[in-house]
């Protein structure tokens, strides 16, 4: 199997000779209007010459617009199991992830039932970065489909990254030069969202073998509200200050985020979140614990890195 060797800057791909398409694995990828599912798409594109890759879409038009893009798009629905049949027909390697939803419990489930039925030999699903006995509704949710994936008797690779750069312009905009903090002074861990489709785009690509029955951990660096405002106001060259508020204010901001609606069970969830890590309870969650050089052989972006790339979108 050849190696990838990667930088931020640069991707070289060797090439593998005398593979027909009859050998190519086959890559069904969830979730790619999304964020996480774009970064695993756009990784997995360089990898085209020997794999196979699928995506998926909710509706007919959305599935038509992508073909004629020239991709092997199918539809599916994961509250219609109907649809799982056809997506999953010669496919070898599932990524999964579901919405900030209850009915991911019913969706993981069903689709993981078709995906045995359909032979598919390596899920690998996106999780969450929470210890086995935390008390958090959505978290635990995350890994009671785990443990169904595990239970099914397919090769699975679980992928737990900590919270993603991307949530600082959704939740802590800079206004009049100040920003909130709903945990209290504690340093929360940090990922890109872009390295973690980095990470899953490289197990989907080398596979079961490598990667079966693994949890890979993905929190490249800590910081609080004192570090973040040393990180903007360095980044945007002009003094940003931290405010620090309580966790059930957070209720009020996920109501305001106007592109970034959850169902009030997974609201209250992560108030929840929220809650036991200001209290210590989650303390795990202000680690770093971070696989991504491993198996990508590059460094994860820093805060610093991410801020400065992303800097006009941090002002409200």
């Amino acid at each position: 199997m050849p190696t990838l060797a990667k930088t931020h800057g640069e991707t070289q791909t060797e090439e593998v000779r005398g593979m027909t398409s009859f050998q190519k694995p086959t890559i069904l990828v969830l979730g790619v209007s999304g964020q996480i599912g774009g970064f695993v798409l756009q990784h997995l594109d360089k990898y085209r010459q020997v794999l196979n890759v699928r995506i998926t879409a909710r509706r007919p038009e959305q599935v038509l617009a992508l073909r004629q893009q020239g991709r092997d798009a199918v539809l599916l629905g994961l509250d219609d199991p109907t649809t799982f049949a056809a997506a999953l027909h010669g496919v070898d390697r599932v990524f999964l992830l579901t919405g900030y939803t209850v009915a991911m419990l019913a969706q993981s489930k069903t689709f993981v039932d078709a995906a045995r039925k359909a032979r598919v030999q390596h899920i690998v699903h996106l999780g969450v970065f929470g210890r086995w006995d935390c008390t958090d509704p959505h978290i635990v949710w995350h890994q009671l489909v785990e443990t169904y994936i595990e239970a099914s008797g397919i090769s699975w690779t679980h992928i737990h990254p900590n919270m993603f750069m991307e949530q600082i312009p959704k939740f802590m905009k800079i206004r009049n030069d100040r920003f909130p903090i709903f945990w209290g002074p504690g340093r929360m861990g940090w990922i890109a969202a872009q390295d973690v489709g980095s990470v899953v785009a490289t197990v989907l690509w080398e596979g079961p073998a490598k990667h079966g029955g693994q949890n890979y951990w993905l929190s490249a660096e800590i910081a609080g509200g004192e570090e973040l405002a040393t990180i903007f106001s360095e980044v945007l060259r002009r003094p940003i200050r931290c405010d620090y508020r309580k966790p059930d204010d957070f209720a009020a901001t996920m109501a305001l985020t106007g592109d970034y609606r959850v169902e009030p069970w997974y609201a209250a969830g992560a108030l929840e979140f929220l809650k036991q890590f200001s209290d210590g309870r989650m303390g795990d969650f202000g680690t770093v614990r971070d696989d991504t050089p491993y198996l990508t052989g590059t460094t994860p972006r820093s805060l610093q890195q991410w801020v400065h790339d992303n800097h006009g979108a941090l002002l409200g």
